[in-house]
């Protein structure tokens, strides 16, 4: 049996609907250091959006924006996603818990 140690946390989580290929179509800070970077962003992002659309355009899907605290009072935020069926659950913002589990291979 392997050892290890595990450490549970606890949050909360917005849930909403999201583009899953606008996931991958991201500005960064560097995109703004000059006129031509951002030209160059501009370029990337209409290229990416070309081919989201000839494979048959956006697909849709939920995803939980997962947030806590960690041990040292870091503010983590993680992303789960859900798939493209509605969750089960009656509002979009629900408590989480998440464990971490450190091991050896």
């Amino acid at each position: 049996m392997e050892q290890g140690v595990s450490k549970d946390f606890e949050g909360e989580a917005r849930i909403g609907r999201v583009v899953k290929d606008f996931l991958r179509l991201s500005l960064k800070p560097e995109d703004f250091s000059s006129p031509v970077a951002l030209q160059m962003a501009i370029s990337r992002l209409y290229e990416g959006m070309m081919r989201m659309m000839e494979r048959g355009g956006p697909q849709p899907t939920y995803v939980a924006e997962v947030r806590f605290t960690d041990d040292m009072g870091n503010p983590v935020v993680i992303a789960v996603e859900l798939g493209p069926e509605t969750p089960p659950f009656s509002r979009d913002r629900v408590k989480a818990r998440i464990r971490v589990e450190l091991y050896e291979d």
